[in-house]
């Protein structure tokens, strides 16, 4: 398995790169068809940040779907830890959803997905209020906006599919295109194991 460590405004030693390399190790007990596990750290340099100054991401890439995990604590190794436990975590969540789920690919109705959703609520008089531009986006008024733009490739999957890889990223949502009914959609999760799915209808 191939790490390879990189640094966003910090140095990262040899020392750590070793340590991160042994560390690492633990992931292929869970899935030993990992090829190459790239870690990012990055210095948060707000002193208001103290406690989470150093942010870890571990992307994994193996023959199957990518994982990733991230963490921030005051210090490398810390933080390091944190994003490995996490990663571990996510590794077992889809192995048993993969075993306790199996054929089990029953698709959730939009209506019942949306159930329960607060209705989203008219915009708000904007009279006076300064417009500006961030990237494609309007904005009102001087609230922070973090635009963050990502493209990804999307080959057709079914739902349980769609589901395991959400699960190994560790996102509560996925969006992929279904493969039986062509469809871009969005599954979620819920509570625990129960999860919602979006379906868009681009006809």
């Amino acid at each position: 398995m191939e790490v390879v460590v990189t640094g966003r405004h910090c140095e990262v030693s040899d020392r750590f790169r070793e340590h991160v390399s042994e560390k690492l190790t633990r992931l292929e007990k869970h899935d030993h068809r990992i090829m190459r596990v790239q870690v990012e750290v990055e210095l948060e340099k707000n002193p208001r940040q103290h406690d989470r100054s150093t942010k870890v991401e571990l992307t994994a890439f193996s023959k199957g779907p990518v994982i990733r995990a991230e963490a921030a604590a005051e210090d490398k190794m810390g933080a390091l830890d944190l994003a490995l436990d996490k990663m571990q975590a996510q590794m077992r969540r889809a192995a048993d959803r993969r075993r306790v789920h199996k054929g089990r690919n029953a698709h959730v109705g939009v209506g019942e997905a949306l159930a329960g959703l607060p209705e989203a609520d008219d915009a708000a008089d904007d009279d006076g209020v300064i417009e500006r531009k961030v990237g494609p986006i309007t904005v009102h008024g001087d609230g922070p906006l973090v635009v963050r733009e990502k493209s990804h490739a999307a080959a057709p999957m079914t739902l349980d599919t769609a589901l395991y890889e959400m699960e190994l990223v560790g996102h509560d949502f996925y969006l992929f295109v279904d493969k039986e009914s062509e469809r871009p959609s969005v599954v979620y999760r819920r509570r625990g194991y129960d999860y919602g799915v979006i379906s868009l209808d681009v006809d």
